[in-house]
């Protein structure tokens, strides 16, 4: 082995450039060739057209900052499957052939990791280094703490503007099916209120401790300000077990729905909730807010920062496994590893999982959740006891997510 492409693939996330970068050093070391797979899937399967390749050489590697995020090398959502042309393995081998690159190593997510697999299937030799900042891997992968770090910045800052205005604030953020990012930063955050895929939404039981907390904290005030925050995933789901979509926005490359309006549907919820609340006219004049005709309750606001939490900087936890995720690949194609995903690095032991198990979806473990409804959290239900387990450890360290 002497050429290696890489490629990114699927949404932007911090630690990518870190994977770069930690793949391309490595190979550096190993006297090996690196180059950039221009905008993902897309990139790979015109390669053949392309005139030139990026070798990331010293001088190259020096002109972007692993700390950044998104790719330098750039994305695209493409399914090679699904592109009609019968020779498109034929022609991706070829693209190869013509720059003599002997493998290549594919950051992505659970779609980009079913490309991933279904190439190394047909012969193209492929390492993935796990990447989605929704956490829903098997593996933790590059993006997720970034994310979550992101998120609860904005969430926490919008408070200042909650107590201004006396609202309710209702933050969207990304994370499909799985509610980790929604989760974790909404903890950090510390919102009142976190719903996730995982638990459809019991309106009453969120409106209940929406009612109480809320009107408390602004009665209490000195000024009578307060503020009740919320972070919901897209992919919420209602009590009946049903998504929030938007229809007429049909499905992405991968097939999925695209998922759309949680926070407004939220917001409607709520809203409703507050009309029907005979309370809740008395609070409003109690604190000396209502103005009939115009101001009968508090306002509720939705937020959506989406790509927002994609960019800027990446957290130094991402960049660490980015480069050790990157790094980690190049050994493994040394060693004749093909279709795995690269799942840590302990010292001098580098781990790994068969990709098929590594893309299949990992949700939040309701038990967990528990544990922060007993701190007085809501996740739209009746809280659940939280039973601990106590077991005594040998000392292993294992990070949260």
């Amino acid at each position: 082995m002497k050429k290696i492409g890489i490629l990114t693939s699927g949404g932007d996330c911090g630690g990518l450039n870190a994977v770069l970068k930690g793949a391309a050093l490595m190979a550096q070391s190993k006297n090996l060739e690196m180059y950039i797979i221009p905008n993902g899937y897309a990139g790979l399967y015109n390669l053949i057209d392309q005139n030139r390749l990026v070798r990331l050489d010293s001088e190259r590697l020096d002109r972007f900052d692993a700390s950044f995020a998104g790719s330098e090398a750039g994305h695209s959502r493409v399914k090679i499957k699904a592109i009609s042309n019968p020779e498109k393995y034929a022609r991706i081998k070829a693209g190869m052939k013509k720059f003599e690159l002997d493998a290549l190593i594919i950051s992505g997510g659970d779609d980009s990791g079913s490309v991933m697999i279904d190439l190394n299937h047909n012969g193209i030799q492929c390492i993935h280094a796990p990447k989605t900042m929704d956490l829903d891997l098997q593996t933790y992968s590059v993006g997720g703490d970034s994310t979550i770090n992101r998120i609860a910045q904005f969430v926490h800052d919008l408070k200042t503007t909650g107590k201004t205005h006396n609202r309710v604030l209702v933050t969207e953020v990304f994370g499909r099916y799985a509610g980790h990012t929604a989760f974790r930063s909404g903890i950090a955050a510390e919102a009142d209120c976190i719903l996730i895929p995982e638990i459809p939404v019991d309106w009453n039981a969120v409106y209940e401790h929406l009612a109480e907390r809320f009107t408390r904290r602004i009665r209490e005030s000195d000024v009578h300000s307060g503020t009740y925050t919320i972070v919901v995933a897209e992919g919420m789901k209602n009590a009946d077990g049903t998504d929030i979509v938007d229809e007429s926005a049909g499905l992405d490359a991968f097939g999925h729905k695209k998922l759309a309006g949680a926070g407004k549907y939220t917001c409607q919820q709520i809203q409703k909730n507050m009309k029907a609340d005979p309370a809740m006219p008395i609070f409003m004049k109690e604190t000396g807010m209502f103005v009939e005709g115009i101001y009968e309750i508090p306002e509720v606001r939705e937020i959506h920062p989406g790509h927002l939490v994609r960019s800027g900087n990446s957290s130094a936890y991402d960049i660490n496994f980015g480069f050790e995720a990157g790094a980690a690949a190049v050994l493994l194609l040394l060693d004749g590893k093909t279709g795995v995903t690269i799942s840590k690095v302990k010292g001098r032991k580098v781990e790994y999982i068969e990709s098929s198990k590594a893309i299949m979806q990992r949700y939040v473990d309701l038990e967990h959740v528990a544990m922060y409804e007993a701190l007085g959290i809501c996740f739209g239900r009746k809280p659940v006891a939280y039973d601990p387990i106590l077991r005594e450890v040998d000392g292993v360290y294992e990070r949260i997510y």
